[in-house]
């Protein structure tokens, strides 16, 4: 038992440890951009990696679209939705993003190659990450049940103080 709560632990604190990399996506202009311009701005994101196809990564970004209006006037944040389809399916998860209104308020990237997703250690969607002004991850989850967006915003709060 020991043991297994020191290799948690350590296993927690590597997530924590780990930065943005620097990877080449494509927004939803199909403009190539590199992910570590995403830390340009300084403020704390949460950096969502979804597809068409899960329906809990719709339902979490869905969930906090929602909320986004109330949470902008606790904590200064962005939101970035990052789409692991591939590039059979580039077009269809551009529409799927702004037909939801995705567009207006999240910052939109495409990872047709899944180079950003192994880049950060991500093996199945929806799994999201908050990252702080500086680009370490500072929380991270994997699924989706409804209140999860919760946690999320106080991992944001906590990072935007």
């Amino acid at each position: 038992m020991r043991t297994f709560l020191l290799t948690l632990a350590l296993c927690i604190s590597a997530v924590c440890a780990a930065q943005v990399p620097s990877v080449t996506v494509e927004n939803s202009k199909g403009e190539t951009v590199n992910t570590k311009t995403l830390l340009d701005e300084g403020t704390p994101m949460i950096i969502s990696f979804w597809s068409t196809s899960c329906k809990p990564c719709i339902r979490e970004l869905d969930a906090v679209y929602d909320a986004l209006p109330d949470w902008l006037e606790e904590a200064d944040f962005r939101v970035v939705a990052v789409s692991t389809d591939d590039s059979r399916l580039m077009a269809k998860a551009k529409s799927f993003a702004e037909g939801r209104g995705w567009g207006e308020d999240y910052v939109l990237l495409f990872d047709k190659n899944q180079d950003f997703m192994r880049a950060m250690n991500v093996s199945v969607v929806p799994h999201v990450f908050v990252v702080d002004g500086k680009g370490k991850v500072v929380y991270s989850h994997t699924s989706y049940v409804p209140g999860n967006e919760v946690e999320l915003f106080e991992a944001v709060k906590k990072c935007s103080k």
